[in-house]
Parts: structure tokens; C-alpha cells; sequence
């Protein structure tokens, strides 16, 4: 399995597993509006975004937003988005794609990576308390417009 940092050249790639990404969280299939989408983040760097292939074929990504904090007066990345296609999930392309990430927020000198799930999905949860995220207690609110 290989992890690299995603590019215009892998967009089409990326697309496709952005699509499902979105799917999954039962949004209807929209390739071009995900392909506009992706295109904007990368060559706007308003976010970075690891793809792992299986030989050629790409079975998952991994995307990091930027975010700051205040207090400390450091970055933070935020894991926005994890996935891996059905067939390839238990073989460790979502470990190796955290970790990746992991290792990026290092070298960029941030603070540390943070992320939310739901609540329901145990699997996710089991994996990132396996690497070592620790779910906090804050209260987290949200206004919609």
C-alpha cells in the first residue's frame, strides 16, 4: 500500500473516492460538482489531501484542513474527511492513512490533529483510540445558515 499527497494529476482518482466518501453519508452521487469541489482545495491550498493505492488503484484518501489556534498561537490540522472503499477496509489503509496524516501535521509543526465522528460509528472510533486519539468532553455547537 502507498500513501502519496494528492495532486491535480490524481484528481480524477480522488473524485471517485471523494463521491463515495459522500455517498456513504447519504448525499446523492455528484461527480463533477466533488471534482469542482476537490479542484478548488487543492489549487486554492486550502487543503491537503493523501490518496493510498493499492498498486494503481486508489482505495482510499484522507483530507486535512487547516486551523489555528488563538491561545496557543499554533496550527492544528483537522482530519475532515476519512475513507476507504468497502472491500479494502480492515487491511490498514485507514491506519496508514492517518498516520500519514499524523506524520504531515509533524512536519508542519502543528499542534495536532484533531476530528469528530459519529457517535454510531464504533468502527472509527475503535481505530482512532487505537492509534491514540483521545475523545475529549467539550461541548461542540454549530449554527446553521
Amino acid at each position: 500500500m502507498i500513501i502519496q499527497k494528492a495532486t491535480l494529476k490524481e484528481l480524477d482518482s480522488l473524485t471517485e473516492l471523494f463521491d463515495l466518501y459522500r455517498v456513504f453519508y447519504e448525499q446523492r452521487p455528484n461527480l463533477e460538482g466533488a471534482r469542482e469541489f476537490l479542484k478548488a482545495r487543492i489549487m486554492n491550498d486550502e487543503s491537503v489531501v493523501f490518496l493510498a493505492f493499492d498498486g494503481n488503484n486508489p482505495v482510499g484518501f484522507v483530507q486535512l484542513y487547516p486551523s489555528f489556534s488563538s491561545v496557543s498561537m499554533m496550527r492544528s490540522w483537522v482530519l475532515n474527511d476519512l475513507y476507504v472503499k468497502e472491500q479494502f477496509r480492515g487491511k490498514g489503509a485507514g491506519e496508514k492513512l492517518i498516520h500519514k496524516a499524523i506524520q504531515f501535521a509533524k512536519e508542519t509543526g502543528a499542534k495536532g490533529v484533531m476530528l469528530e465522528t459519529d457517535k454510531e460509528n464504533l468502527n472509527a472510533q475503535r481505530l482512532y483510540e487505537k492509534i491514540g486519539f483521545e475523545r475529549e468532553s467539550n461541548y461542540f455547537y454549530y449554527f446553521s445558515i
